[in-house]
């Protein structure tokens, strides 16, 4: 994911569906300079962890 997609989800009031290596996650903050954000899975909140943002994929559910 880029920086600049990446910042707009952590803007976003609507919930995006992100995923971390296929593990659905939030994106709690962003670290644009070392490009990676602060997110934990969405089944385990306690579970804060760095991600590099290449990992990240934004998943886009069909209709």
């Amino acid at each position: 994911m880029n920086k600049q997609r990446a910042l707009e989800i952590l803007e976003s009031i609507e919930m995006v569906n992100v995923n971390y290596h296929g593990i659905p996650v939030y994106i709690q903050s962003l670290d644009a300079d070392r490009e990676t954000a602060t997110v934990f899975p969405l089944d385990n909140m306690n579970h804060e962890q760095s991600a590099e943002l290449a990992g990240l994929d934004e998943v886009r559910l069909g209709k």
